[in-house]
């Protein structure tokens, strides 16, 4: 098939976080299906977290991942705790490529450890990014949405359902972010705008502090059955969302707003 009869074809997409893992997995398999992608990443990895994040290297490979299928990307590094940088990026893109139809709210980190050492710091790092990242992110989609409609994607967890443990802020925003889009949901549905989030059970993708195995095996290995699949596989693919947000860009969802798409092999319902 062509990607010009794909199920987003001539659709414009902004996703963030779009270096690597899922963020570059939702640009490839959006861009299968026809879509032109504003790509944004940090390209940097802020102090406080125990693993890198991705580099401009990995952001011009996702670019050229989606301009081998023959679509059109704009990547731009920006901050998505920066709403005035990312605003500029996004702009910027929205003129290149010729509109917007959706965005993806998908850059996220994650912290580690047990209530009694998790610090202030920690919450402000993984608040910042994690949930006003994601308020940033519909903010400065919107106005090229609300005029002819849309769809936000915000990139939630299963820690957005049910009590996570040992990353107490982590779970904190992704629970924040279903609020937030729950909201946006009722207030943009008389302009045809769709807010949903995803809340994928655990994905190979980098986001690894070093010290999570320590706090489980060492430390409260009682919490382990918590983050155990129902079904047999321990971790889902990145291209497994990335199907949940391409079915939630396209039209095929367009009666569909408010919902929490789970794509967690059951984790939830343990």
């Amino acid at each position: 098939m062509s990607v010009r009869d794909g199920r987003v074809a001539g659709k414009k997409v902004l996703v963030t976080g779009a270096a690597r893992g899922m963020g570059r997995s939702h640009a490839v398999r959006l861009a299968q299906e026809g879509a032109d992608l504003i790509l944004v990443d940090v390209c940097a990895t802020p102090e406080g977290l125990e693993y890198p994040l991705a580099t401009e290297e990995d952001l011009r490979e996702t670019e050229r991942l989606v301009t081998e299928l023959g679509r059109t990307a704009v990547a731009r590094v920006a901050d998505v705790r920066d709403e005035t940088a990312l605003r500029a990026a996004v702009d910027e893109g929205v003129e290149i490529i010729g509109g917007l139809d959706a965005a993806v709210a998908n850059a996220g980190v994650l912290t580690v450890g047990t209530w009694d050492t998790v610090t202030t710091e920690q919450w402000r790092l993984v608040l910042e990014v994690n949930l006003i990242g994601a308020w940033h992110t519909c903010a400065v989609a919107l106005p090229h949405l609300v005029d002819h409609g849309g769809s936000l994607i915000n990139i939630s967890s299963a820690a957005g359902i049910k009590g996570n443990p040992l990353h107490i802020p982590y779970t904190a925003s992704k629970h924040g972010i279903v609020g937030m889009s729950k909201a946006l949901a009722n207030e943009l549905a008389a302009q045809s705008v769709r807010v949903n989030t995803v809340h994928p059970t655990g994905v190979a993708t980098g986001m690894a502090p070093p010290s999570l195995a320590t706090v489980f095996g060492e430390k409260r290995p009682d919490l382990v059955p918590l983050f155990m699949n129902a079904l047999p596989d321990p971790m889902i693919e990145a291209v497994d969302v990335s199907n949940a947000v391409l079915f939630l860009v396209s039209d095929e969802s367009r009666y569909v707003t408010g919902l929490e798409f789970k794509v967690d092999a059951g984790v939830t319902i343990r």
